[in-house]
């Protein structure tokens, strides 16, 4: 049996019979509010924030609002087993950490927090080319935890093979490509502040530490910081690319590749069909179309068309414990957690994100047990009912 997360309920009571309380709300639904009032509104808001008007991060919430979970009772589900491996990957849970950029706008030990964090459980943390520590250093703060790496897909194919080969060397063992944000949406959240944190030097380590992006500058970053930011916003923004750049990827990375932010069942066979390993179900948590469908609604379907085929992993919207195992249950094989540990990180550091990860996995482990579940395999779409 792997460890049972829920025990972290009984560590909670012990404390507070010895007078203590929890370093933060063991409801992730209060930790935005919580960071809200700790953070300067650029920071907050840049992290809170959604394309448009909202609507769609609103309808993500309320997709997992439209599914209940059905519970059965006497499953001997007192042991349970929350284990899984994805991509070759072994997890003691169906949970990644979602790769999150600029994250010292939410504490000064940044992405090297949250890894320590996330190995210290054994969840692998993917991390995003927006960091703002070097791909070498968090890799450093993992330890032997494992972790994936994301891509925001620059341009110009040298800085884009260095910066893979480097994530390569450093540990990483599946590429994440995030396909929907190769431009920024409108967002009045960030545009009303002008706020743009790479414009302040923030979330840019990775290419200012590349030896093939440092060859591209007439001065280098530390001698002329605004040139070297405006020319790595052009090279990761501006421009599409086609179904038919995907074998550059396959050249420069030989383990598995997922791509982020399918929400078309057309796009989820088109990935299947161009070799590659899994997908995450995603709309970017609402911050890039607004009034798009809810990656919820686009979870079955998808999954359904090729779940068979490649992994499905699932995220945007994701809160709690019942959330994953709704989307478990929907046809995801793991799911990514985003903004609620990234307001742990605001609020408490690496001792933050901690708390919200054992929070997140003793909801989900209590939450199978008493649903009837003793592991992922047992959910289906007979675990639920649509509202």
């Amino acid at each position: 049996m792997s460890e049972r997360f829920g025990g972290y309920q009984n560590e909670i009571y012990l404390q507070g019979y010895q007078g203590a309380t929890p370093l933060l709300s063991t409801d992730p639904t209060k930790l935005e509010e919580a960071a809200r009032e700790l953070l300067e509104p650029g920071p907050f808001w840049y992290a809170a924030g959604a394309a448009g008007t909202g609507a769609t991060a609103r309808a993500n919430r309320e997709a997992f609002d439209r599914w209940r979970i059905v519970p059965r009772m006497l499953t001997d589900a007192t042991e349970r087993d929350l284990s899984t491996t994805v991509l070759g990957t072994e997890m003691p849970a169906p949970l990644l950490l979602a790769p999150v950029g600029v994250q010292s706008i939410m504490h000064p030990e940044a992405e090297r927090a949250t890894a320590r964090a996330a190995a210290g459980l054994g969840l692998p943390m993917v991390l995003s080319t927006a960091s703002s520590s070097t791909i070498e250093e968090v890799a450093t703060a993992s330890g032997d935890g494992p972790r994936w790496f994301q891509l925001y897909w620059p341009h110009d194919p040298d800085v884009c093979a260095s910066i893979l080969g480097r994530a390569k060397q450093a540990g990483y063992t599946t590429l994440v490509v995030t396909l929907d944000t190769w431009t920024l949406a409108w967002r009045p959240c960030d545009l009303d502040r002008a706020y743009l944190p790479f414009l302040r030097g923030e979330g840019v380590a990775v290419p200012f530490s590349d030896p093939a992006f440092r060859a591209l500058l007439d001065k280098s970053p530390e001698e002329d910081p605004p040139a070297a930011i405006l020319r790595w916003i052009s090279l990761v923004t501006g421009a599409d690319r086609s179904w038919n750049a995907l074998p550059f990827l396959r050249e420069h990375w030989d383990g598995p590749i997922v791509l982020k932010g399918i929400q078309h069942v057309d796009d989820a066979r088109r990935a299947a069909d161009a070799g590659m390993d899994g997908i995450v179900v995603s709309n970017h948590g609402g911050r890039q179309v607004d009034g798009a469908i809810a990656a919820l609604d686009a979870l079955p379907e998808i999954a359904g068309a090729v779940g068979d085929r490649i992994e499905v992993l699932f995220d945007s919207g994701v809160r709690s414990g019942a959330d994953l195992l709704k989307a478990l249950a929907l046809g995801a094989r793991a799911v990514l957690l985003g903004r609620p540990y990234v307001y742990g990180l605001a609020l408490g550091g690496e001792d933050g994100v901690r708390h919200v990860l054992r929070s997140v996995l003793a909801d989900l482990d209590l939450t199978m047990g008493l649903s009837g579940n003793r592991t992922p395999a047992d959910l289906g779409a007979d675990s639920l009912r649509r509202s």
